[in-house]
């Protein structure tokens, strides 16, 4: 395919904001939490369902026929389609009337993201060669960084002006400008581009192709521990602005500034370094694409940890801040990981089952634990119950998730050795 080398940067940055929607239109509930707590009167269980379930449950079943229809039809067309719909879904969130009708539209939400980001990362796969894919993936992630700090700035601050249904509404309408602009200037690349010559570019029947992924312990390995290990990074997305309202007594809208901020500094550089790190030591030894996700899953539990024990505001932002930017690090080696491990007409129902486990323990399960938690932690521990819901989640999950990621890096030194 003949086109100007800095195209696939475009296609990447676009694909990029499309993630940042994606994650802010999610995440954008977490910052509204205490408000339609208090309008609603639900408890932190009813919360984490909404936060969890409501949302995860059409993801998942959305997103295995898009992945199907990704691997052998206009993937662009795909991603423009669910970005249209998850943002007129987002909008309608703030015409809820009680817990069933803020959960049907959060399920709408659901469905429109969960047929976006198979097709995204298939798309990146086939314009960015294996050793530079990683890099490619950590920029992408930068749009999960850029979508929290996001949906908590933006949505903290319409909040404060115009209240939490007002901040639903504008936060889904830039969805759909982004949709037209996906469809009307990025082209689809030929499937299987940077593949080698023997390698099959045309989709298999399912049943085939997942017994193909059920006996690739790599990739199942990558996508078992990322379930695991995302349970820490959905704890910090959802929860940390109720954490910090509660035990620091701030107002919604300088959570919004502060939280962001904070995410900010640490979301940048982290996945970037990530991408660069992972690229550079792979070429070394390729089963770092399993060791580093495992070993940071765990080096960013003591920041965080001590985060929560901070007598003050600032003390937190700044541990907080370095525990996600070492968190955050991980996500190039995992996507980049899942993509290397499986063909190309593959790659998108590959994400797609990968994100099945990611929504369903580390969304669904991790979120509802952490409320469940913190409303039986609330009697003996007062506004510090939910901070220490979310720190033993995390840190059982990071334990777990770096036995999983070990188990994958042996499955890496076993499948490169010569048969």
């Amino acid at each position: 395919m003949s086109e100007n080398p800095r195209y696939r940067y475009y296609v990447l940055a676009v694909l990029t904001l499309t993630l940042l929607l994606s994650v802010a239109d999610r995440l954008v509930f977490s910052i509204l939490i205490q408000d339609i707590k208090a309008e609603f009167a639900f408890s932190d269980t009813q919360l984490g369902l909404l936060g969890g379930v409501a949302f995860t449950a059409t993801y998942i079943i959305a997103g295995f026929p898009a992945a199907r229809l990704a691997d052998r039809s206009v993937r662009k067309s795909i991603v423009a389609a669910a970005i249209g719909l998850w943002s007129l879904m987002t909008a309608l969130c703030g015409a809820a009337t009680g817990f069933w009708t803020l959960f049907l539209a959060r399920t709408g939400v659901g469905v429109g993201e969960g047929c976006s980001g198979p097709a995204s990362q298939s798309l990146i796969a086939d314009y960015f060669r294996r050793e530079e894919l990683a890099r490619a993936m950590g920029f992408l992630t930068v749009g999960s960084t850029m979508g929290t700090v996001t949906g908590l700035m933006a949505g903290g601050l319409l909040e404060q002006a115009l209240g939490w249904r007002w901040a639903f509404v504008l936060m889904g309408l830039p969805g759909l400008l982004v949709g037209v602009l996906i469809y009307a200037t990025i082209r689809e690349p030929k499937r299987g581009r940077f593949a080698p010559p023997d390698v099959n570019a045309a989709q298999l029947p399912l049943r085939q192709t997942l017994r193909l992924l059920l006996g690739n312990k790599v990739y199942l390995g990558i996508a078992a521990g990322y379930a695991v290990q995302i349970m820490i990074g959905y704890g910090m997305a959802f929860w940390m602005a109720p954490v910090l309202i509660r035990q620091f007594g701030v107002s919604t809208g300088d959570v919004a500034i502060y939280l962001g901020l904070a995410f900010m500094v640490g979301g940048l550089p982290g996945p970037i370094l990530g991408g660069y790190i992972t690229d550079w030591l792979t070429r070394r030894d390729e089963r770092w694409r399993a060791w580093y996700p495992g070993l940071v899953s765990v080096m960013c539990i003591a920041p965080l940890w001590m985060s929560f024990q901070s007598a003050t505001l600032p003390l937190f932002l700044i541990l907080f801040s370095l525990s996600y930017g070492v968190f955050v690090s991980s996500q190039a080696p995992i996507l980049s990981g899942i993509q290397t491990a499986v063909e190309p007409a593959q790659r998108g129902f590959a994400v797609a089952f990968a994100l099945f486990f990611n929504n369903l323990i580390g969304q669904a399960f991790g979120l509802g634990v952490i409320g469940w938690i913190s409303d039986r932690l609330a009697a003996g521990h007062g506004v510090k119950a939910l901070g220490l819901a979310v720190f033993w989640v995390a840190a059982l999950a990071a334990l777990v998730a770096m036995a999983i990621f070990a188990w994958t890096a042996r499955q890496i030194g076993r499948a490169a050795q010569p048969t």
